[in-house]
C-alpha cells in the first residue's frame, strides 16, 4: 500500500480536562474540525506535541478514535509508541485495524543500538505492517543517530515511505530529497522553508497549529516559484515559532491555545504551564499576525 504524504500536517495536542487531566475529546473535536477547512493534508494523531508518550494504552486509542472521527475523511497518522520490539510489534497489529493513512515511529529509546540493528528493527515492523511507515527522526530524544546509509536501505523498503525529519542535517535531508525513495517531512518548525525549497514533501510542525493556512499558502508559492511571496509568509511566522519554543513544547503552544479559548491550560506532569509572560507575548505575537495576513 501507498500514500502521498506530502503536504502540511498538523501533530495534533492533547487537550486536558483542568481538574483530572483526562482527555477532553470535546475539545479535541472541535480543534480538528477547526483545521480541516484549512488546506493541511491532514493530521499525525499521538506525536510528541500530542503527549503521546503520557497517554495510557486506552487513552491512546481514545484520541485516535476521536481524531478519525472529527477528521471527516482527512488523512490521519499515527504515532507509534513502545518501549520494546514485542511491544512495537503487537502495537503495530492493532493499528492495521485502523482506517489511517500510515504509521509514524522512531528509533527506540535509550537503547542506542547499532545501525544494522535500527535497519532490522524498522524492517520487520514495516514488514508486518499493513499501513506505510513514516520514520520518525528525531535522535535528540532517542539518543541515536541514524546514518544516511541506513536511511537510503530503509527507503528501499516498499512499506517505508516517508520521514519526519528532525536530525538537524541539511545534508542528509539534501541526500535524501535527492534519492527520490522517501518523501521528506520536516519535523524541525525553523526548517520547513528550507526544506521546501530543497524539494522536501511538507512538514510535521507543531507550530502550524496557529494559521495552518499560511504554512499551506508559504508551500504552494514555493512550488509555484513565488520564493518572494513565501518568503514574506515565513518572516511573518517566524517570530512566533520562536517563541514557541522557547519553553518545552507542547506548554507554549498550548498556554496560547488556552488563551484563545480553545482548551484548558493543562498538560500531564513533569510537563508545566509556559509561563505567564511568555503566553502573553505568543498572543501579541498571535494577534499580529492576524493584523498581517486576516483569516
Amino acid at each position: 500500500m501507498s500514500f502521498d504524504f506530502s503536504g502540511i500536517w498538523i501533530p495534533l495536542i492533547t487537550p486536558l480536562h483542568s481538574d483530572d487531566e483526562g482527555v477532553d475529546h470535546t475539545a479535541l473535536s472541535q480543534l480538528v474540525a477547526q483545521y480541516r477547512s484549512s488546506g493541511i493534508r491532514g493530521f499525525a494523531s499521538l506525536s510528541t506535541t500530542g503527549e503521546a508518550s503520557l497517554l495510557n494504552a486506552e487513552e491512546q486509542d481514545a484520541v485516535l478514535d476521536t481524531t478519525l472521527t472529527a477528521a471527516q475523511g482527512l488523512p490521519v497518522i499515527a504515532g507509534l509508541i513502545a518501549s520494546t520490539f514485542k511491544a512495537a510489534c503487537e502495537r503495530i497489529r492493532q493499528l492495521n485495524q485502523y482506517d489511517i493513512a500510515g504509521i509514524m515511529l522512531s528509533s527506540p529509546s535509550y537503547i542506542r543500538p547499532s545501525q544494522q540493528g535500527l535497519v532490522d528493527y524498522f524492517s520487520r515492523l514495516a514488514d508486518i505492517s499493513e499501513k506505510p511507515l513514516v520514520i520518525y527522526e528525531i535522535p535528540y530524544r532517542t539518543g541515536i543517530r541514524m546514518e544516511l546509509s541506513s536511511l537510503l536501505t530503509l527507503a528501499r523498503h516498499p512499506n517505508i515511505q516517508a520521514i519526519k525529519d528532525c536530525a538537524g542535517s541539511p545534508t542528509i535531508t539534501q541526500a535524501l530529497i535527492d534519492a527520490g525513495n522517501l518523501q521528506v517531512l520536516t519535523g524541525e518548525d525553523f526548517n520547513i522553508f528550507n526544506t521546501l525549497c530543497m524539494g522536501g514533501h511538507g512538514a510535521i510542525a507543531a507550530a502550524t497549529h496557529i494559521r495552518p493556512d499560511l504554512y499551506v499558502s508559504m508551500m504552494q508559492a514555493i512550488q509555484a516559484g513565488q520564493l518572494a511571496k513565501a518568503r514574506q509568509i515565513f518572516a511573518s511566522v517566524t517570530p512566533l515559532i520562536q517563541q514557541l519554543f522557547a519553553e518545552p513544547n507542547p506548554a507554549p503552544l498550548k498556554g496560547l491555545l488556552a488563551q484563545q479559548g480553545h482548551i484548558a491550560n493543562q498538560l500531564h506532569f513533569p510537563l508545566l504551564p509556559a509561563s505567564t509572560g511568555l503566553v502573553e507575548q505568543l498572543g501579541r505575537l498571535a494577534q499580529q499576525l492576524d493584523t498581517s495576513y486576516p483569516a
